[in-house]
């Protein structure tokens, strides 16, 4: 008796086919038949009965079945641990990230990670979190770093820091420094908006914002880009409401305001897609940025 032997018994059992079990395990259907019966006479019983054209197992088929799952659990486990190796991984990693993070906090971690992982072929996407966590879940990326709250069922994170949004406003004079003063909920109710475009994360989070203060300001221009819409506010077209870390930058031509008592932030996350079966680099490297980001 071996591992593929049971392999081959779980996917008749699992599909009650051999021919599509054939299919699967890319194996002629006489093949599997006669593997099958080598199982049965090693272990001296009848694994399958026929009951017209269908192949149903017997009890003591089916408790073979139930140990044979475990064991190939548990090999695939053995292969992993040993196989999946980060030191040896010459796979490309696939990293993505939103605009605003990216220029404002991995400058330094994103050094170290290509210094620490020299033969490591790292591809950074730059994408909104909702697209992001779209690629962690079709695995077209290894590790995100996202913006919550955002649905988790099917996602590893790794909290990071929180981020306060402030509501900024154009300024006639240059901003020399960030001074956050405050400003009234009629204040917002009554202004023009510049916004994240309303199929984002970010956007969700505001219009909720929005909504607790019983506001709705009009909104009279969307934009992608943090970048863009500050450089909008400044020109004079309306208010907005943007991540600290990206207002930091000076001179400016805006104002940064928070409501008293009212208090808007979002929790930038690593995140993978969960899977039995963890890339072993994707854990080491998300160890490593966890680190460099908190340092």
């Amino acid at each position: 008796m071996d591992i593929r032997q049971l392999e081959l018994l779980v996917a008749v059992v699992d599909l009650s086919s051999v021919t599509k079990a054939a299919e699967r395990m890319h194996i002629s259907p006489g093949a599997i038949s006669l593997q099958l019966q080598h199982l049965a006479a090693q272990l001296n019983t009848e694994l399958f009965v026929r009951q017209g054209r269908q192949l149903v197992p017997t009890p003591a088929g089916l408790r073979l079945v139930a140990h044979a799952r475990s064991l190939i659990r548990q090999m695939r486990e053995i292969r992993q641990e040993f196989a999946n190796d980060p030191a040896t991984d010459n796979q490309p990693f696939q990293f993505a990230t939103g605009a605003s993070t990216l220029i404002n906090r991995l400058g330094k971690p994103l050094r170290a990670l290509r210094k620490q992982y020299p033969n490591t072929h790292v591809e950074v996407t730059v994408l909104p979190t909702e697209e992001i966590v779209a690629g962690l879940l079709d695995r077209s990326f290894d590790l995100g770093l996202i913006s919550l709250p955002y649905p988790e069922e099917q996602l590893t994170l790794i909290p990071l820091f929180e981020e306060e949004l402030l509501i900024l406003k154009p300024s006639p004079r240059s901003q020399s420094s960030l001074r956050i003063g405050s400003i009234s909920a009629e204040e917002v109710a009554a202004a023009q908006f510049l916004l994240y475009p309303k199929r984002s994360n970010m956007r969700t989070m505001i219009d909720g914002f929005f909504k607790s203060l019983n506001a709705s300001p009009e909104v009279v221009m969307e934009a992608d880009d943090t970048e863009a819409i500050k450089r909008l506010v400044e020109s004079g077209f309306g208010y907005s409401m943007l991540p600290e870390f990206a207002l930091r930058n000076t001179p400016r031509f805006f104002e940064t305001f928070r409501l008293a008592g009212k208090r808007l932030a979002r929790t930038q996350a690593l995140a993978m897609a969960k899977t039995e079966y963890p890339r072993a680099l994707t854990r080491s490297i998300a160890g490593f940025l966890e680190a460099q980001i908190r340092a």
